[in-house]
């Protein structure tokens, strides 16, 4: 008798019926917890990939407007940065704020803001000294002459995941852009600046 317990431990021990169960109960939350975060992770991607797109959109829009009829107007700016809400779809456009500014280089290292718009967010002040240039802009004089003025398209979304916003908290996607004006020197948002 005394060797039942031991033998039936022993037999408990050996056994190898229960061990693929046992295996599948730890993995399994964990690997549907994987696969419902990859629709997040998806999620995410498309946003960023249409900000992306946002950002090149309003930047393109922006460069083609010429002085002659003294440029964007407030209502082209509504129009230009509403455009936003279309590339967006079927993500909301709350949580997006834009900003469209025209840099102004009067050498290969100094820019001012010339003008600057802003959609839910703040507009750079006209004047700003802008330290933010790219190395491609102050290696080599991209304009062949100064002044030189660049467009430039920032997008940003805050992002909060549909199905573990309670967990976790938004984050931001943004993108940002450069561009040259098209069809003149440069672009008049108001009547500003007066002449290119």
């Amino acid at each position: 008798m005394a060797r039942a317990p031991h033998k039936l431990c022993h037999r408990f021990i050996a056994s190898t019926r229960g061990v693929a169960a046992i295996e599948f109960a730890v993995i399994a939350p964990m690997m549907l917890l994987m696969l419902i975060e990859t629709f997040d992770i998806g999620n995410a991607i498309a946003v960023y990939m249409k900000v992306r797109t946002a950002t090149f959109a309003l930047a393109s829009i922006t460069n083609q407007y010429s002085t002659g009829t003294n440029g964007i107007q407030s209502t082209d700016m509504t129009a230009i940065t509403g455009s936003a809400s279309a590339i967006l779809a079927p993500y909301s456009s709350t949580p997006v704020t834009i900003t469209i500014s025209q840099i102004r280089m009067s050498s290969a290292t100094r820019a001012k803001v010339s003008w600057s718009y802003a959609l839910n967010g703040q507009a750079y002040a006209t004047g700003l000294n802008w330290q933010t240039l790219p190395t491609q802009f102050t290696a080599s004089n991209a304009c062949n002459s100064y002044p030189c003025y660049l467009i430039y398209a920032q997008v940003s979304y805050a992002y909060t995941p549909v199905l573990f916003s309670s967990l976790m908290s938004s984050f931001n996607l943004s993108d940002s852009l450069y561009v040259m004006p098209r069809s003149s020197a440069c672009v008049q948002y108001q009547s500003v600046p007066t002449t290119c």
